[in-house]
């Protein structure tokens, strides 16, 4: 299935609608290599494929899209199982490219993923629905055009969002690492950590344990046990040297901690250290 417009808005300088369409491939369709001269915007609504620019190939699927820069040759590829279904949209402009950039899409890196809701594949499918009337519907579709590109914009702008949380949420992470590095020898609790890097020790919590799967607790916990093993190398240390080399002053909690994480006790592990 194919169904595709063409349009002549020349009037227009900072945007015009050269073509919108849909198409279901076949599998192992393929396009390219070529070029246009203008910008095309692919956005897949089911199925896999393939595209290539000559450096990077890159696996699409459902929610993903790439742009055909102009005067780039491309080849891009329907899966031969699972073919892709596609909408596009071409344009050129003053501001094409522009809106483009500031969708976090340029050409070096022609690709995008959206998939928190269908407001993308819905503006499109206007789109095609305003072309198939066959009117004057040029404003129309340049309308469509902008709310298109603007949802592009927006979920660029909330993508770098996430990621500069998650970027400092992992910062707050390693510093969890480096003071537990440095510090588990002595008498410290979760919220002395806390504390230090400033953060609620609740909040703390989740984004440790999101980050490395394992509480902050339990890293400590495990931090200590490991530390432990290693002294264990050295025959002049006791086990209540070790004890409070790793943070417990009490040797009977640091045995009860020690066996439920390595299954024996410390004088068991270190026998069977031994005797290998």
């Amino acid at each position: 299935m194919l169904e595709k417009y063409y349009f002549d808005q020349s009037d227009q300088t900072d945007l015009n609608v050269y073509r919108c369409g849909i198409e279901k491939c076949k599998p192992g369709y393929s396009w390219g290599p070529g070029l246009r001269d203008h910008f095309i915007v692919h956005y897949i609504l089911n199925g896999e494929g393939t595209f290539y620019d000559g450096k990077t190939t890159k696996n699409l699927h459902q929610g993903d899209g790439f742009v055909i820069f102009p005067n780039r040759l491309v080849t891009y590829t329907a899966n031969s199982n699972v073919p892709w279904t596609y909408s596009w949209v071409g344009f050129q402009g003053l501001k094409a490219e522009s809106f483009l950039n500031k969708a976090g899409i340029d050409i070096e890196l022609p690709f995008f993923t959206y998939k928190k809701d269908d407001k993308l594949k819905d503006c499109l499918s206007t789109m095609i629905s305003v072309a198939r009337l066959n009117t004057s519907s040029e404003l129309m579709l340049l309308g469509h055009l902008y709310i298109f590109l603007s949802l592009l914009i927006q979920n660029n702008h909330e993508t770098s969002q996430h990621l500069s949380k998650s970027f400092e949420q992992e910062k707050y992470v390693r510093k969890v690492i480096e003071f537990i590095s440095k510090n588990y020898s002595g008498k410290i609790s979760i919220s002395d950590i806390a504390s230090y890097i400033g953060l609620d020790r609740s909040y703390l919590y989740v984004i440790f344990n999101r980050f490395m799967n394992i509480s902050p607790q339990n890293f400590l916990i495990n931090y200590r046990v490991e530390r432990a093993v290693d002294l264990m190398q050295n025959p002049e240390l006791t086990i209540g040297d070790i004890s409070r080399s790793v943070g417990y002053e009490d040797p009977f909690q640091f045995s009860k901690i020690f066996k439920k994480i390595k299954g024996v006790s410390p004088s068991e592990f270190r026998n069977n250290l031994s005797e290998h």
